[in-house]
């Protein structure tokens, strides 16, 4: 196995910018893997094509407005934080810039955009001494951080005096292959995103809309939720030749006890199991993997919570995934490589060669699949 099996071509005109509206007025394509027939049909027609018995498993977690911006205390210099992963109450792992300046013990005022903390001016000036309690006097406008350490990949750990200013200062992180200004930060999350800790959407998601989902539950469909924070692997491409040495970061999971139950009947009864998103299907892998999940579709499955570190690569036995709707993803990434173990390589290969062909939008704006 190569990383380079899991490269395609892609025209940069098909890297979707902009989400369609409305949401379910995407493209979807259709996968059969037992086969590779391929179809094309819009997502607002999944329910025609969804096992009219099946439970459809969804990540409720919503995206953090984690891309925070401020100065430094102690010289006034500009200074961005990406938040990634909560750590303990106020303790965060984030990615800086300028890195070279983002020392262990470097102290930070984070604000609006625009703004400065304690009542205006330079930062430097308005707190000479550093007091970080002057944050907490601003009613909200600035928030003090402190690096604490810098690991060997560049992620900071940062503690911050007031974690509430997150939702007043922070902005809704983009991916960086969209370019364009996103006038709405909600239509970069799902309409049923409840759990803040996300760095990312779990883009298939975004394709659903309230009425569809009222739809699909009045034809007998039933959803269950899940929680997977999205964290640093999405930003970090396979860069090794030989992908099952890529070292994967672990993101925060949840199987609530409801969801634990609503899956245990569905296997009991023979009902397939459709996952979300590849956030899903590592959610549900794990919890298969960690209490052993097998054929023996009797044996009940446990409220599970911990961090989740299955890499999903062809060979898998997937345990509690029986179908997925997922996006296109990047070239040489760790999710076209799930993907391709669900379905196949070459099934997908030449599924997204079609999607091409065919003008379909790509990444996390763009269409989906149901496989």
């Amino acid at each position: 196995m190569r990383t380079s099996d899991f490269d395609y071509h892609l025209p940069p005109e098909l890297i979707a910018q902009t989400p369609v509206e409305p949401r379910d007025s995407s493209r979807l394509l259709l996968l059969r893997r037992d086969t590779g027939a391929l179809e094309h049909r819009q997502f607002s027609d999944i329910g025609k094509y969804l096992p009219p018995d099946c439970v459809l498993v969804m990540n409720r977690s919503r995206v953090l407005p984690a891309r925070l911006y401020g100065r430094r205390q102690d010289s006034g210099g500009r200074v961005e934080l990406l938040l990634l992963r909560r750590e303990s109450p106020g303790i965060w792992q984030a990615l800086g810039q300028p890195g070279r300046r983002l020392r262990p013990g470097v102290k930070l005022w984070l604000t609006a955009p625009g703004a400065n903390p304690a009542g205006g001016g330079d930062p430097a000036v308005a707190n000479p001494a550093g007091n970080d309690a002057a944050a907490d006097d601003n009613d909200g406008a600035a928030v003090a951080a402190e690096i604490l350490a810098v690991n060997s990949e560049g992620v900071r750990t940062v503690r911050l005096s007031n974690e509430s200013g997150i939702e007043q200062l922070g902005q809704v992180p983009l991916p960086p292959y969209i370019r364009q200004r996103l006038d709405d930060p909600e239509r970069y999350q799902t309409v049923y995103a409840q759990e803040p800790g996300s760095v990312a959407a779990p883009t298939a998601g975004l394709h659903f809309t309230p009425p569809l989902l009222d739809r699909l539950r009045a034809a007998g469909i039933a959803t269950a939720f899940v929680t997977l924070h999205v964290g640093l692997d999405t930003f970090r491409p396979v860069k090794g030749d030989d992908p099952r040495k890529h070292h994967i970061h672990t993101e925060y999971y949840e199987l609530p006890a409801e969801t634990a139950a609503a899956l245990t009947q569905a296997r009991r009864e023979g009902r397939p199991i459709i996952a979300v998103g590849t956030t899903a299907v590592r959610t549900l892998e794990q919890v298969g993997r960690d209490q052993a999940a097998s054929i023996d579709q009797a044996a009940p499955l446990r409220p599970a919570q911990g961090q989740a570190d299955l890499f999903i690569l062809p060979g898998h036995p997937f345990r509690l995934v029986d179908g997925m709707i997922t996006n296109f993803h990047l070239p040489r990434s760790t999710l076209l490589m799930l993907v391709s173990a669900f379905a196949g390589r070459e099934n997908i290969l030449a599924a997204y060669q079609a999607a091409v062909e065919q003008g379909y939008r790509f990444y996390s704006f763009g269409d989906a699949m149901l496989i």
